[in-house]
């Protein structure tokens, strides 16, 4: 099917977490093959690996020194196509990260680019002469913390890093350059992949004049990124031509798809979620890290899909509630449930019956909580550099948990990069297994349940005009509605619903002739042409 994307679910596998074939404390693509059953048995459609690719892992892979190959310590081309070949044979689709707003210093690119300002790379990353004081040349900051600019003796320049100072911005403004990563993508796609997770997509391009970004008035937070509005080194318009490049890529081979990662948050993601996937020439589909947040709410919800639909109306978004880079969902919305089981099945629910394709982040199927370190146990580069008033990432990679009595729960037998704590180990997919009323058994429901429904899957969306904590929607297709409905809150609520209705699917409420009782953190879906009263 050539536009398998747009109604599937994707399942996110963090590689060095999944599982260890090899007794190194590493998770490896020959773990991953292993593993794989376990995917397939959720019913999702396809999988998407975090970065494999050859890097000094100074941001866990997201600094790539080689484009087209395998770290060794996640394997070799050959585990890759093994694994490839094996995730086609369960039906299951292969999406990679590509990481190309930047790479890693110890790319040869960035390695030629640095010796000298008239070698033949000279230009292929941001390179900007001093102010007259010696300063950097304006006030960009990088993500990680400090000014994005680092200097070079050898060039007696600065160059761009929007993340580590490892992390060197490619020029974007370069054709050669875009020739060259387009090159790399080709090389996967030939390999067999069926798409592309593209890192930061708003971060290719930077202002070619190098403005000043003007202050964030409304800023608060504790990291120093938030003080500035980031008009001139990212979201910029050149963008739209390079992924209409990357698009044109793709088109050339059969049923392959992109989905870009918009690394901003509030209104400024939604629009550009529209823009890039307005039309048939850009991007099939993309997402933010609106959902990734604390917000829990049924306006805020609602706001991230309408903005969406009104924003494109021919576009295509994709929604995920939990991923590498954020506190696990369980854990960061644990003040609106009682029972963090509870909350799990609820976004469940609530994920799977959102419109457009859906990801799922490892761990999630098994109502996985954030894993609590100390200091000592810390691998990422912010939290090891603002802790303890940001956390950092390693919470949400820490280990799967496949056997409850195994060392580390079932992930290595050695000592692992990170620790599989008892919490963590208590949710173990030895102990979900055969249980029917287990989370995992819920998403195993949940899942069968959406691909039985076409509405779900590729229905219409029209939201419901009812009071909080209650979301509730429907979704339409070819005159048959399916009506979704969600207590965001701790406390039962009830609803009066007319026009005949009936309980479909692995519902967590009751209707009695024309109530709807919803206990706390319910959820329904409601068969026919129904209306719904607070």
């Amino acid at each position: 099917m050539a536009e398998w994307w747009r109604d599937a679910v994707i399942y996110q596998i963090y590689p060095r977490s999944f599982q260890d074939s090899d007794g190194d404390g590493l998770g490896d693509l020959k773990g991953i093959t292993q593993r794989l059953d376990h995917v397939a048995g959720l019913g999702v459609d396809a999988i998407w690996l975090s970065p494999i690719f050859t890097s000094p892992m100074k941001d866990m892979g997201y600094d790539v020194s080689d484009y087209t190959d395998i770290d060794p310590l996640f394997g070799t081309l050959a585990d890759f196509d093994a694994l490839v070949a094996r995730a086609h044979e369960l039906g299951l689709k292969v999406i990679i990260d590509q990481v190309i707003s930047h790479s890693s210093d110890k790319h040869p690119w960035f390695a030629e680019s640095r010796q000298s300002r008239d070698n033949p790379r000279a230009d292929w990353y941001v390179w900007a002469d001093p102010n007259p004081d010696g300063t950097p040349p304006n006030n960009w900051p990088s993500v990680f913390g400090g000014p994005a600019w680092e200097w070079e003796p050898r060039r007696r320049q600065y160059y761009l890093h929007n993340f580590l100072i490892e992390q060197p911005d490619l020029n974007m403004h370069n054709p050669a350059v875009q020739d060259a990563l387009l090159e790399t993508m080709r090389f996967w796609l030939e390999r067999g992949v069926d798409g592309f997770r593209l890192d930061t997509v708003n971060y290719y391009f930077h202002d070619a004049e190098l403005r000043d970004n003007p202050p964030n008035p409304d800023h608060t937070g504790p990291e120093t990124y938030g003080f500035q509005q980031h008009v001139h080194s990212k979201n910029r318009p050149e963008n739209i031509g390079f992924l209409k490049r990357m698009r044109a890529l793709t088109d050339e081979y059969d049923a392959r798809m992109m989905v870009g990662e918009v690394g901003d948050g509030g209104q400024t993601a939604i629009d550009i979620m529209a823009e890039y996937t307005t039309g048939s020439d850009r991007l099939h589909m993309c997402y933010s890290f609106e959902m990734l947040s604390p917000d829990f709410t049924a306006a805020h919800f609602r706001r991230c899909i309408e903005g969406v639909q009104k924003g494109a109306p021919d576009g295509h978004s994709c929604w995920s509630f939990s991923n590498h880079d954020v506190i696990r969902h369980v854990t960061r919305w644990q003040d609106h449930a009682g029972n963090p089981d509870a909350l799990a099945r609820q976004a469940a629910a609530m994920l799977l019956s959102f419109p457009g394709t859906i990801c799922l982040y490892q761990g999630e199927e098994l109502g996985q909580t954030e894993t609590e370190l100390v200091y000592e146990e810390l691998t990422d580069p912010p939290a090891l550099r603002f802790w303890p008033e940001v956390k950092g990432r390693d919470g949400c990679r820490t280990p799967m948990a496949w056997d409850a009595d195994a060392p580390n729960a079932g992930f290595s037998t050695a000592n692992p990069w990170l620790p599989v704590k008892a919490a963590q180990a208590g949710r173990a997919v030895s102990i979900q297994q055969a249980d029917n009323d287990s989370v995992l058994a819920a998403y195993r429901a949940t899942l069968s349940f959406r691909k039985s429904q076409t509405p779900l899957r590729m229905g219409q969306t029209e939201f419901l005009g009812l009071p909080e904590p209650i979301l509730a929607f429907r979704r339409i297709h070819d005159g048959e509605a399916l009506t979704c409905v969600f207590n965001l809150s701790q406390t039962p609520r009830q609803l009066t619903v007319t026009g005949g209705a009936s309980l479909s699917g692995p519902t967590h409420a009751s209707l009695s002739e024309d109530r709807l009782d919803l206990p706390a953190n319910g959820f329904a879906w409601l068969s026919g042409a129904i209306d719904l009263q607070a």
